[in-house]
């Protein structure tokens, strides 16, 4: 009796088996940490979803070293590609601004660690998965290949559909322009008799249809004793791109950024609120709890009109501590006492600017913040929402400090301005779907009269 000869191990053909590998690196590889983010939302990535695709199908054929450094690049766009949208800059603002890279602390940052390790292993992986051959070179692969590069496309649109909107927000041809300054008529109180304060604080988003966040919101600020002295009243305004944007924004009145800034002397362009105050009588400072070099404010604040700068050192030399964090710098906490001994000393009618640092994403739990115990904060939101939760346990603290220096009896009469910057850029859908993603919040201290010595 003859026995049947087993069947034989069905095995790919070898052009497959090639399209298989070339798959495995600019399809699979290329994307997969992005992909991962799609559970928690991620800013759309057609076009370096395209560009990996298509780049892979071109350099198939190349040399093993050519086909890694351009895999190489293709991660590193799409890298550039998501911080761009995540934290609402235009690529051009983000190349410009990896100049200050050694200016920030991304290790005390375990998300940043964490980016890191994944990103290192990908290119190490990918260079031995481009030991094999992907030369494929049958017509229905090459099909097959950009129908995988086009179904990962729209796959990854639907899965942030939800989310449009949330990224990429540089200020579209013609947009209207509107800020905080000049929607509650702040600047329009420079009458040579009170000061201005102007407070622009890192990150403070608009609630999107979350109480617990809402009630927390200004809340500080609806006391007798802020009564008493201010008429208060709040609202919100557009924003576009970020903190840099931002400040263009409410100190120049124009959608922009600063570089435009450094690359003129022009007075009608320099003409910003400061200068502008200045020209009044007014004695222009800024305070920042992180350092001048940072986005070149040490250049471009006097180019505005700003007579007097401090930074994190200068903060630090008066007394304040040192905050951690991505970006570790003075401690915001204690700087109002700073602001407010400035206007008592002041012998002219003064504009005080101030930029919040610390509440910056991401909030750690230490590191000097008193963000470990948001409970204190709000149950609902340290449950629900930590990292939301510690950044109101930062915007508690600035609170708290600026009211006790701004209902003082020996505080001078000031007009006092807060306004967000940008919505905060949580990494994941579940924090960032809590905040409008075109609005930013802002609260105005209308003084009421002079106040009375004693």
């Amino acid at each position: 009796m003859t026995l049947a000869a087993p069947p034989k191990a069905h095995r790919f053909s070898p052009d497959f088996t090639k399209f298989i590998n070339w798959a495995l690196v600019w399809i699979v590889l290329a994307n997969i940490p992005f992909m991962a983010m799609w559970m928690v939302g991620a800013p759309p990535r057609a076009i370096p979803i395209a560009l990996a695709g298509f780049a892979g199908l071109i350099v198939k054929r190349m040399p093993r070293l050519v086909q890694w450094l351009t895999f190489a690049s293709v991660m590193i766009y799409s890298l550039l590609s998501f911080v761009s949208g995540l934290f609402s800059l235009t690529m051009d603002s983000l190349l410009y601004s990896l100049q200050f890279f050694a200016e920030i602390k991304p290790s005390d940052s375990i998300e940043y660690i964490a980016a890191g390790v994944v990103v290192i292993g990908i290119l190490i992986g990918s260079w031995f998965l481009l030991k094999r051959d992907t030369n494929f070179s049958k017509p229905l692969h090459i099909i097959l290949g950009g129908a995988l590069i086009f179904g990962l496309v729209g796959a990854d649109a639907a899965v942030g559909e939800s989310m449009r909107g949330h990224y990429f927000r540089p200020a579209p041809a013609g947009a209207a322009f509107e800020s905080a300054v000049t929607k509650s008529g702040f600047a329009a109180r420079a009458d040579g008799k009170r000061n201005l304060v102007l407070i622009i604080v890192e990150s403070l988003g608009v609630p999107k249809n979350n109480k617990a966040m809402s009630d927390k919101l200004f809340a500080k600020y609806k006391s007798s004793a802020v009564k008493a002295r201010y008429d208060v009243s709040q609202g919100t305004s557009f924003y576009y791109n970020s903190t840099t944007a931002g400040e263009m924004r409410e100190l120049c009145g124009r959608w922009g950024d600063y570089y435009e800034l450094l690359k003129t002397d022009n007075p009608a362009v320099l003409n910003c609120l400061p200068a502008q105050l200045a020209k009044k009588g007014y004695a222009t400072q800024a305070m920042h709890s992180f350092k001048g070099p940072f986005f070149k404010r040490e250049t471009w604040y006097p180019k505005i009109g700003f007579q007097k700068r401090e930074f994190a050192i200068d903060l630090e030399e008066r007394g304040a501590e040192k905050c951690g964090g991505v970006f570790a710098g003075a401690c915001d906490r204690q700087v109002p006492k700073m602001l407010a001994d400035n206007l008592k000393r002041a012998t002219q009618p003064t504009f005080q600017y101030w930029l919040t640092l610390n509440s910056h994403l991401p909030v750690p739990t230490e590191l000097n913040l008193h963000s470990g115990n948001c409970e204190d904060v709000s149950i609902e939101l340290a449950r629900d929402y930590p990292m939301i939760c510690r950044q109101f346990a930062i915007f508690d603290d600035i609170d708290q400090a600026l009211i006790k220096e701004i209902t003082a009896k020996d505080f001078p009469e000031t007009d006092i301005l807060l306004v967000g910057d940008h919505m905060p850029p949580f990494f994941d859908r579940h924090h960032r779907s809590q905040f409008d993603p075109e609005r930013v919040p802002w609260l105005y201290l209308k003084a009421k009269r002079s106040q009375p010595e004693g």
